[in-house]
């Protein structure tokens, strides 16, 4: 039931990421571009997400633990370290050279096109580095 649960989240995130039309990764570029023709878009794609998050998450942990999973998973740490930063900055490099994140670029694969494949490729493809380069 976990899995079928996870494949309805994921479908319905990338449903929502295509209807903010967040899988045009011109959009995301123009969100960054702030000294020409800024995109706000973005701030508020973000914005309803942060909502939705911070009212259910109030009803969501009142629960002694999630209805299809024996516990929540939740982040412990709280520092923020080398691997954090050099992540963020990765991640944000990424993200304004090719205007997708790992979200959209794989919902945007059901656009057909080769962009979000190359993008999905090069992701997996640093995926499977780190695996085989990090330390345990």
């Amino acid at each position: 039931m976990i899995h079928l649960v996870s494949i309805v989240a994921g479908l319905l995130f990338g449903a929502g990421l295509a209807l903010a039309q967040m899988t045009d990764p011109a959009r995301v570029l123009g969100f960054l571009d702030l000294t020409g023709r800024w995109d706000p878009t973005l701030v508020f794609v973000l914005a309803g997400a942060v909502a939705t998050t911070l009212i259910s998450f109030r009803f969501v942990l009142r629960r002694p633990r999630p209805v299809f999973a024996p516990a929540f998973q939740l982040p412990t740490r709280r520092d923020i370290d080398a691997r954090l930063i050099g992540g963020a900055v990765v991640f944000g490099v990424g993200w304004g050279v090719a205007g997708f994140c790992p979200g959209p670029g794989i919902a945007a694969l059901a656009l057909g096109s080769v962009v979000p494949l190359t993008f999905v490729v090069g992701l997996a493809g640093g995926m499977i580095l780190y695996r085989f380069t990090a330390r345990p």
